[in-house]
């Protein structure tokens, strides 16, 4: 997928237990396809199991903690990639946190939180991983992950609101940017099944629901948004960017009220 010799930078790269999240399936699939990782996690620990699993498989990967939200970790986490691993080409911004509740009944301080986690920590990430991108490649490719809640709000407004940022930052980017040859796209994941979903507790007939309400009626998971940041972030998609890929298996194609009838 023209990945041999690259080096990706993935936030978010960790996940419980033994555990497939986006960003993890990510992580795996870009070794895979022959890129070196530097896998970030605020919890080292899940990181390290990342690259465990990577280098089961005989890929390239490295650990780092870091916090996204702050400019400065943003700044030594792009330092870090450089420093272990020469050059910076790929960056999938994989950070987020979800919420409830219109704006009334949303906190003013979950308000805050939500758009620091979702939206500040890719804003401070670019600022930092593209001119490192400019200078030691030449360019490269990034993918922000977003969700359908921008494209099909739901009672999520806080988190709307933040991925419909998410979708606006990456079309601002890729204007920006593609005079650096820098291509910038986004993932938007419907309700797929993670470790970040079953460890918050889910019963089984709430998973049944999720899976039909897709038109293809099959569960997502995170290899399923893993292969599409792969994709956008590979040659094979040198022709693509400002881009918005739904990766949610028809979901948004249905009505929330032919949903609530049927389920």
């Amino acid at each position: 997928m023209g990945l041999k010799g690259r080096v990706a930078l993935v936030t978010g790269g960790g996940a419980a237990g033994d555990g497939v999240g986006n960003g993890r399936a990510a992580c795996i699939l870009l070794a895979r396809a022959g890129a070196s990782v530097l896998v970030v996690d605020r919890d080292l620990a899940l990181a390290e199991r990342t690259v465990a699993m990577i280098a089961a498989e005989g890929g390239t990967a490295a650990a780092a903690s870091f916090d996204v939200t702050e400019g400065a970790q943003c700044q030594a986490m792009v330092a870090e990639a450089v420093s272990r691993f020469g050059r910076l080409d790929l960056l999938d911004n994989n950070v987020g946190i979800g919420s409830k509740g219109s704006v009334v009944e949303e906190t003013e301080e979950t308000w805050h939180r939500v758009m620091r986690v979702n939206v500040d920590s890719m804003f401070l990430t670019c600022k930092h991983a593209i001119p490192a991108m400019i200078k030691t490649a030449g360019g490269g490719a990034i993918v922000n992950v977003s969700s359908i809640s921008a494209l099909r709000p739901r009672g999520l407004t806080t988190y709307t609101v933040s991925k419909g940022a998410v979708i606006a930052l990456t079309q601002a980017m890729a204007v920006d940017h593609g005079k650096d040859n820098i291509r910038v796209n986004c993932v938007a994941p419907g309700p797929v099944y993670t470790p970040m979903v079953y460890d918050r507790g889910m019963s089984e007939q709430a998973r049944d629901n999720r899976r039909r309400a897709s038109v293809l009626a099959i569960e997502g998971t995170g290899w399923d948004v893993g292969h599409a940041v792969r994709f956008l972030l590979s040659e094979q998609a040198r022709y693509i960017t400002g881009h918005t890929l739904v990766v949610d298996g028809g979901t948004t194609l249905r009505a929330p009220e032919r949903e609530s009838q049927e389920h």
